[in-house]
């Protein structure tokens, strides 16, 4: 259920649409392409939420017949994800592959007129985004991206907070992760040469940029820094300052912290502020400051794996109900805007407007 905060002196403070939603009817089957890591997760959400898989996919065939034992032993298997769109009761397609090789999956996908969820971060480039945001758009199908964090219990429901207008116009926004990533040693993400500020702060900059809505950043310094200790290629250290015409942000990425590890966000309005402060992106407390006090919801679920029936949930009910999903293509290109200028500003060593990199820029040559 939804928690309302308890009422403030003369305000009753609205309960918050923060938990993943399901469709009221909607059941299509779902293919998924790709059967990596990750979708360990996908699937332990899918079967939880009662949604129906009907076709798993990988180059590797082991791969997708161990999710198909893990969780749907009725599906399909195949190597080429071309076989499963042929079949007649796939209607939506979740599409985990690396970005490298996302975009012809994902074209072929909306060309066979199936509804798609993308993994993050969405595309290496901008513009091949548009014109798979337009492509979809041609088909008559939708396109949406897997920022499952949107629907991590703390980030939904401070976004959500933001959006009833309990604090006010927005000030400042300030989060910090300090944890070990030292985990992708040996995995195909140590050769990710922008690891921290592409494919793990993807997930900050989007909720950024959902929290700011309309509000265009003007600049972007950001900055990358190996820790001391580490032993691997990409930096494990990044922080970013995004700049507003009325406001300011910072993310700090501490990534290679091996005591203590925390977690916190901290929003300030004209009318009061929130904050969320824990151990881990899983385990978070949640407070709104106004004037008359502190008041703390008590959340339900976790960023894993709720953040994967939420992103999925939410593009099944926006085709239910016949309008476009919230974390669609086409707006998730604000949120890479952000990341992009990110890592040109860490490369650069210079603010960097979003909007003018238009693909992740390339590593630096090797010495």
């Amino acid at each position: 259920m939804n928690e309302p905060f308890p009422a403030l002196p003369g305000i009753t403070l609205p309960a918050l649409p923060y938990l993943p939603r399901s469709p009221r009817s909607y059941e299509p089957g779902i293919a998924l392409v790709g059967c990596g890591g990750i979708t360990k997760y996908h699937l332990q959400a899918y079967t939880a939420a009662k949604f129906r898989v009907v076709a798993l996919c990988d180059v590797v065939r082991e791969a997708a017949e161990k999710r198909r034992d893990e969780f749907y032993p009725e599906a399909r298997v195949f190597t080429d994800h071309r076989r499963a769109l042929e079949l007649p009761d796939v209607e939506i397609v979740d599409v985990t592959t690396h970005p490298e090789v996302r975009g012809p999956i994902i074209a072929d996908c909306l060309a066979a007129k199936k509804h798609v969820l993308s993994q993050k971060p969405f595309v290496l480039d901008l513009d091949e985004g548009e014109r798979l945001a337009n492509l979809a758009d041609q088909h008559g199908v939708q396109l949406a991206v897997n920022q499952n964090a949107r629907w991590a219990p703390h980030f939904s429901y401070l976004r959500e907070a933001v959006k009833a207008g309990l604090v006010g116009d927005l000030a400042s926004v300030h989060c910090g992760v300090h944890w070990d990533h030292s985990w992708v040693k040996g995995t195909p993400f140590e050769r990710v040469y922008h690891l921290i500020l592409y494919d793990f702060a993807i997930h900050w900059f989007d909720f950024l940029a959902t929290l700011m809505g309309e509000r265009h950043p003007a600049r972007v310094f950001a900055s990358t820094v190996k820790s001391p200790s580490q032993d691997i290629m990409p930096a494990l250290q990044g922080q970013a300052l995004v700049e507003y015409a009325s406001a300011q942000a910072t993310l700090v990425f501490d990534g290679h912290t091996g005591f203590g590890p925390f977690d916190h966000v901290y929003i300030a309005g004209t009318e009061g502020s929130l904050r969320s402060y824990g151990p881990s992106v899983n385990r978070q407390s949640v407070e709104l400051i106004r004037p008359g006090g502190i008041y703390s919801p008590t959340l339900v679920g976790s960023w894993f794996p709720d953040g994967f029936h939420g992103a999925m949930g939410e593009l099944l009910c926006a085709i239910e109900e016949r309008r476009e999903p919230t974390h669609s293509a086409r707006t998730n290109l604000r949120s890479l805007e952000l990341c992009f200028a990110a890592v040109a500003s860490a490369m650069r060593h210079e603010p960097v407007e979003p909007g003018s990199v238009r693909r992740l820029p390339d590593p630096p040559p090797s010495p």
